[in-house]
């Protein structure tokens, strides 16, 4: 039986600024990435979303993102290598900190935004956030864009990588995604998004925004948190994948 993984970025709000749908995305999910401090979150965030977390019994990965709460980490910024482990490893361990508090253990990292997109790409800076994580605990899991440098240089220092699709996001024929700026861009329609993950997770390829297709392994399903229709997509998402006999757990349990 096929499995795969259904995860969403919350833990986005800040101080009197409300973010996202954390308490009711949070009932359909079975992993959650939650926002360390740098591109969203603060501290009593970031507790209070580990905790409500745990209580649904979702596995927990830190969301590291670029120090840049304006831009809500969505603005590329030129960082070197050595300044992309260092924010990393800053963040995972910050939340590491709530987890372990809370009598949890974390299970992955999956980098932010612009992070994630340039990690998606960039060979050297994706290494240098493989050894971010490897540093800071060997046995984490590393989630990155499916066939992205991200996922290649998690394997190459050792360790567990995750391939990630998107469900509300559309795809260029490079299967990078589509930039945020151009139209299409994201996908608000619950029946749009089920049936491109349902193409992707059980015939392994993506529709790409100009017609095409392109090859793509799936461990693990993003929603975004943000979007204003991320409720309904991930329990239209959720339904669909089991009727469809694929099993939705968390890739700890995979």
């Amino acid at each position: 039986m096929m499995k795969v993984d259904l995860n969403s970025d919350l833990g986005e709000s800040f101080g009197q600024y409300k973010i996202g749908n954390d308490d009711d995305v949070l009932k359909h999910v079975t992993s959650v990435n939650v926002a360390c401090g740098f591109h969203a979150g603060d501290p009593q965030v970031m507790e209070k979303t580990v905790e409500k977390a745990f209580e649904n019994n979702v596995a927990v990965g830190a969301h590291p993102g670029f120090p840049d709460l304006k831009g809500f980490g969505r603005r590329p910024m030129q960082i070197s290598p050595e300044e992309a482990k260092a924010y990393v490893m800053y963040q995972v361990s910050a939340l590491n900190g709530f987890v372990k508090a809370l009598g949890g253990k974390m299970q992955h990292v999956k980098p932010h935004g612009a992070f994630y997109n340039m990690a998606a790409v960039d060979a050297t800076i994706a290494q240098a956030i493989a050894e971010g994580v490897y540093a800071v605990d060997p046995n984490l899991i590393l989630m990155g864009l499916a066939n992205g440098e991200l996922v290649k240089a998690g394997n190459k220092i050792g360790l567990q990588t995750a391939s990630e699709v998107f469900a509300d996001r559309t795809y260029t024929n490079k299967g990078t995604l589509v930039s945020r700026t151009e139209e299409g861009s994201v996908i608000y329609n619950k029946e749009q998004a089920t049936e491109q993950i349902l193409h992707i997770v059980l015939n392994g390829k993506v529709k790409t925004i100009d017609g095409g297709e392109v090859e793509l392994n799936a461990d693990s399903i993003c929603v975004h948190g943000d979007n204003y229709e991320a409720v309904e997509l991930v329990k239209h998402l959720k339904k669909s994948l089991i009727e469809s006999n694929v099993t939705v757990q968390s890739l700890s349990n995979q």
